[in-house]
């Protein structure tokens, strides 16, 4: 189309001047061409703890440093995230569900699962603790809030962690035969972690969170961390490329610089060094 446009009125001169002017047309051309191959991007779906721990925005300066390659996030619940894997909108997808993300390896609208790194869950309530959980572990903690009926915030997304906290609750409630055993004050909100927990920190709620986010959270007010430590709690991230077979627009060769990336000496140890307040928030465990 700038071709045509460039060149449309070439009549009035002479041979020589149109085929001058020609030239310098392809060369326009051929340098906007050039521009746009230049500008390397790929679309990751991940989780909101990576997006809203500030995490993505220490390791996507490094990786585009390293590669010249820019990343476009889209922070969502990791069932949402993989969804959109297999519509093929993404080209990579960072979550944390692993029964989940290997499901969709399995189905073929994922290339390789790759461990990446971990954090662990946390249940965040009021300081006060009007329930008694702190120091319980977790399915102890969930009992307690359903016998009372305390109020309980859910994100109710699908994400990795409201798959976490339906495991929990399901140990907690296993005899319940009416689907209500989390009790009459469980809320779930169809929201990112951010939200959830500023509906909890507004109305005194117990809530489940990620270590991450927790810490990159500002508006606590009367929360604090009640229930850690439980090897239940442990929080897996992988990392996988969307597979170009199902999706032949899936960016593979920029993707898997990505993944490749993530799971290297280097992207391991950018992961690492993110901290909040001198505490580090993922640990890398990629197995080389």
């Amino acid at each position: 189309m700038i071709l045509s446009r460039l060149t449309r009125n070439l009549k009035p001169f002479s041979p020589e001047a149109q085929v001058k002017s020609a030239r310098v047309a392809i060369i326009f051309v051929a340098g906007l061409v050039s521009l746009a191959a230049s500008a390397q991007s790929i679309v990751v779906a991940s989780t909101t703890s990576t997006e809203q721990s500030g995490l993505f925005a220490t390791l996507l300066p490094e990786f585009k440093k390293a590669s010249g390659i820019d990343v476009k996030v889209v922070a969502l619940g990791t069932g949402q995230a993989i969804d959109m894997g297999r519509r093929g909108d993404a080209d990579v997808l960072f979550v944390h569900d692993k029964v989940a993300e290997e499901k969709v390896v399995e189905e073929g609208f994922a290339v390789k699962r790759f461990e990446v790194m971990y954090n662990d869950f946390v249940l965040i309530g009021p300081k006060a603790d009007p329930l008694k959980t702190k120091g319980a572990d977790i399915v102890v903690a969930l009992k307690k809030v359903a016998a009372a009926n305390g109020d309980f915030v859910s994100r109710g997304d699908k994400s990795g962690t409201h798959a976490a906290e339906l495991r929990f609750w399901k140990l907690a409630v296993v005899d319940d035969k009416t689907g209500s055993g989390q009790g009459t004050g469980y809320k779930a909100c169809g929201c990112g972690m951010g939200p959830a927990l500023n509906m909890a920190s507004s109305t005194g709620a117990y809530v489940l969170a990620d270590r991450g986010t927790w810490l990159n959270f500002k508006n606590r007010g009367d929360l604090a961390i009640l229930v850690e430590g439980d090897k239940r709690l442990f929080n897996q991230y992988g990392v996988m490329l969307v597979n170009p077979a199902k999706h032949p627009q899936v960016k593979a060769a920029d993707g898997q610089k990505f993944v490749d990336w993530l799971i290297s000496p280097v992207g391991q140890s950018a992961i690492a060094s993110y901290k909040i307040g001198g505490e580090q928030l993922f640990f890398p465990n990629a197995k080389l």
